[in-house]
């Protein structure tokens, strides 16, 4: 079915074969990173919750949730629509994706919103779970959602640059091991920033992650380093610079026919 020059039939043939993909290989799309952040929550929430000194009135471990969920959010998301625009690449299924009547907005829509869908299955996922191991509260559960909604789809978008950027299996994990892990950590996942000493505290200030992760934090805990409002611009402005970088490449062919 085409509307208003969307071919919608396209587009969810394309995101119902990413999704299955994510179910052929349940442990390493689901349970891996599902058991990585329980260990997470179990080592660093449980066990440090005497030793490290989180906001007044919250446990460490409800704190570090919303930056354990980021974390995931981060990593599975860009992971998973890396490798997904990928392997077209890699077995020249992506001429035949090309030669059909599958535009720029229906690749989009199936590749990223499968890889989104993905991680938003794995949030859903890592909440429940986390609620088995420490007591935590979601104080304005909408925002959360949108906001989740909002990272999910930001980072499968890098992703899908990142995909089309690789030419090989070793380049599709030099920005998620190699960049958006190190920032995450030390974007405030386990600590607020306040903590820290200058010049460090300045310095974490150009990291954009941390932003992020304090927008989450807030709609978790009603508190954060920054107005919302600062960190929903800055997910925001990297979503279109994402999106003008896509459509450029569409446009020019860059990595798509070589």
């Amino acid at each position: 079915m085409i509307a208003g020059g969307i071919n919608f039939r396209a587009a969810l043939a394309i995101f119902k074969n990413e999704v299955m993909r994510m179910f052929r290989a349940v442990f390493g799309s689901v349970l891996s990173p599902v058991i990585t952040t329980s260990l997470y929550l179990v080592v660093f929430g449980a066990a440090m919750a005497d030793r490290v000194e989180a906001d007044p009135g919250v446990s460490y471990g409800a704190f570090i949730v919303p930056g354990l969920l980021m974390l995931t959010l981060l990593s599975e998301s860009t992971s998973n629509a890396s490798f997904g625009i990928y392997m077209p690449k890699f077995t020249g299924a992506i001429y035949e994706l090309l030669s059909a009547p599958v535009g720029f907005v229906e690749t989009l829509i199936g590749f990223v919103g499968a890889a989104a869908a993905k991680s938003l299955i794995l949030a859903a996922i890592i909440l429940g779970t986390a609620a088995l191991i420490v007591d935590y509260e979601i104080r304005y559960p909408l925002f959360a959602l949108g906001y989740i909604v909002l990272i999910a789809a930001t980072f499968s978008m890098l992703g899908f640059i990142i995909g089309l950027w690789a030419n090989g299996f070793e380049k599709l994990q030099i920005v998620p091991l190699l960049i958006l892990m190190p920032l995450t950590f030390l974007g405030g996942t386990f600590f607020s920033i306040d903590v820290l000493p200058e010049p460090w505290r300045s310095i974490s200030l150009i990291n954009p992650i941390v932003y992020l992760v304090n927008g989450l934090r807030w709609t978790f805990l009603g508190e954060s380093d920054f107005p919302i409002a600062i960190s929903f611009a800055v997910t925001v402005g990297f979503l279109l610079l994402c999106t003008i970088i896509i459509a450029v490449i569409f446009k020019t062919g860059w990595r798509l026919r070589e």
